[in-house]
């Protein structure tokens, strides 16, 4: 029970709905049918994708997680050496089942298998070794937010629909991902470097990453207003993340660590971002 304790909670599962929402929600909404492969589909990115996504992130991390006081918690788990090779044997089996399954459905869809692999690579990619995306300054908050992104784009694509109302809002999600990983890597900052961890925090420092993070923010809000109808309210979503961020503009590399207050937010915050889309998608406000 210990050992399914530890891998559980490296899967996140406070942020399970983040990946599976994405999919799920631009499936059936774009009218797309409660079928074997929508169910199958949404059940992949809610669970055995995000047990791919952080327990490789939190295997080959472990030496930077050791010095980082937030791990061990609802911000990730500290897989010590013993649990990594029962951790990588959990993701395959969980994983390959879906990924043979998902690939079949979509052979007759090559842009959206395209897609599908591309945002399983970006996955992997971001913490493994020899590719390690997570390190290279600016590319870690692209790669970060298409672990969200990337099950939106291939509903679309599985659905072959794709408008400029979707191109607004795809780019708005984004940049809410991006934003997202900018703010959380500033927490990070001096434990990264005492590792020896290169981020976009690291290398811009505590006032200049946040600063962009605001921005990216308000830039995603201000897209939204572009979308039709009651769409536009999805903009509301954004106001939340702007006072948090916000309050930290006089954050510095020296205490970094108070970013974390902020981050914990964001986890609530993710929640009433999605009842607000959520409603929005429902029907008329």
């Amino acid at each position: 029970m210990k050992l399914a304790r530890r891998l559980l909670l490296s899967s996140r599962p406070l942020s399970w709905i983040n990946t599976a929402f994405p999919f799920a929600a631009s499936y059936f909404f774009l009218g797309g049918e409660v079928n074997t492969f929508f169910l199958v589909t949404t059940l992949f990115f809610l669970i055995p994708y995000n047990f791919l996504m952080y327990g490789i992130n939190d295997i080959f991390d472990y030496e930077s997680d050791l010095r980082n006081p937030r791990k061990g918690g609802l911000e990730g788990a500290l897989l010590t050496p013993e649990l990594h090779r029962p951790m990588l044997i959990l993701v395959s089996i969980i994983n390959l089942p879906f990924l043979i399954f998902i690939s079949l459905q979509t052979l007759s869809n090559l842009v959206a298998l395209g897609l599908f692999w591309l945002t399983i690579f970006f996955v992997v990619a971001y913490s493994a070794k020899g590719l390690r995306y997570k390190e290279i300054p600016f590319l870690d908050s692209t790669t970060s937010s298409l672990h969200f992104v990337g099950p939106a784009i291939f509903a679309l694509a599985a659905l072959e629909k794709f408008d400029l109302s979707l191109l607004i809002a795809l780019i708005a999600f984004f940049l809410w991902g991006a934003a997202s990983h900018a703010f959380g890597a500033i927490q990070d900052i001096r434990a990264d470097r005492e590792a020896g961890i290169a981020s976009i925090a690291t290398v811009l420092g505590a006032r200049v990453t946040v600063r962009i993070a605001l921005s990216a923010y308000t830039f995603a809000g201000l897209l939204l207003l572009l979308l039709p109808e009651r769409f536009a309210f999805a903009s509301l979503a954004a106001l939340p993340y702007l006072f948090v961020v916000g309050r930290e503009l006089d954050i510095s590399d020296e205490n970094c660590e108070r970013a974390n207050r902020g981050w914990k937010l964001f986890l609530m915050l993710n929640f009433v971002a999605g009842a607000i889309i959520s409603s929005l998608l429902i029907g008329p406000v």
